[in-house]
């Protein structure tokens, strides 16, 4: 799939989505937290604090909370949830420029912030990437993966792509500027219909940064230390994905030593158009790797 169609899938998934918004509840209060030397976020911290730690880590253009909501308040039930807005993303940091080591070296200083020593780093599509990175960087802080709908890098680094996606971003900077900035206040209020909600999460990252945000991704290349994951891992793979497609993904079950394998019947957004079906394997995969890690000590 090009760059110029897969963008525009990731337009057409957003209005889906509000056209048929998966119901938002429970949701947690999020605040604004200083990391030193690195910039502001914004993050959510619920769940037993006694309870193992997870960090969900969310896709390109969306937000923690967009990306994670249906799954955070069944996970609630057993596991201390952190959910965090990645750089250029959301209320995240306002860094220079863009690179996913910095988002994996961010997600350290977040857990450092909170006292949390080590946990479990989950990441859909981008935040896979997020997260294999969290462990290749920082392996005493990261004892289980779970990646979801990504693999073990993005997409080509052909300059042609790459000016696809920057010309993509000058089409999406003009729809930017007739989306409206919402307040703090209104960005907490998921009691209104979730369409509201959603457009307000989803219109707080700049699309114009989609160029941006692609040649970040295009650096990301896993393969060469993948063997060397040693801790638990759980691949979740949505087996109609356009965007990643399934052979890429199984990539991750095939490299990572003793990855189990998780099925989704769904596309590329499968966490929310199709949460139905991503959730109960979602948590399935969060606990196997939760019950192994426990297994060894």
């Amino acid at each position: 799939m090009s760059a110029v169609s897969t963008g525009f899938e990731k337009f057409r998934r957003g209005i889906t989505h509000v056209v048929r918004p998966y119901p938002v509840t429970n949701l947690p209060q999020g605040r604004r937290l200083e990391l030193p030397g690195r910039g502001e976020t914004y993050i959510t911290d619920s769940g037993p604090r006694e309870a193992p730690t997870v960090f969900l880590l969310h896709s390109v253009t969306t937000t923690g909370l967009l990306c994670w909501y249906p799954v955070i308040p069944i996970l609630n039930r057993d596991f201390r949830v952190i959910t965090m807005d990645h750089r250029w993303h959301g209320r995240g940091i306002a860094s220079d420029d863009f690179r996913l080591t910095d988002c994996a070296d961010d997600v350290a200083a977040v857990a450092d912030q909170l006292g949390i020593e080590t946990f479990t780093a989950a990441g859909f599509s981008m935040g896979g990437g997020i997260a294999q990175l969290a462990w290749h960087r920082h392996r005493d802080r990261v004892d289980s993966l779970v990646l979801c709908s990504t693999g073990p890098y993005f997409s080509s680094i052909d300059p042609r792509q790459l000016e696809a996606e920057e010309r993509l971003s000058r089409i999406f900077g003009r729809f930017e500027r007739m989306m409206p900035t919402a307040s703090d206040e209104k960005l907490d209020d998921w009691s209104r219909h979730p369409a509201i909600w959603g457009l307000r999460q989803f219109s707080t990252t700049k699309m114009s940064r989609y160029g941006a945000f692609g040649a970040a991704m295009a650096e990301f290349d896993s393969r060469p230390w993948l063997a060397e994951v040693a801790v638990p891992t759980s691949v979740v793979v949505s087996t109609r994905d356009r965007v990643v497609e399934p052979e890429r993904q199984e990539l991750l079950v095939a490299g990572i030593p003793d990855a189990e394998r998780f099925d989704v019947d769904g596309g590329h957004a499968c966490c929310v158009m199709g949460a139905e079906r991503f959730i109960p394997e979602f948590t399935s995969a969060v606990r196997s790797v939760t019950r192994r890690r426990a297994a060894v000590g």
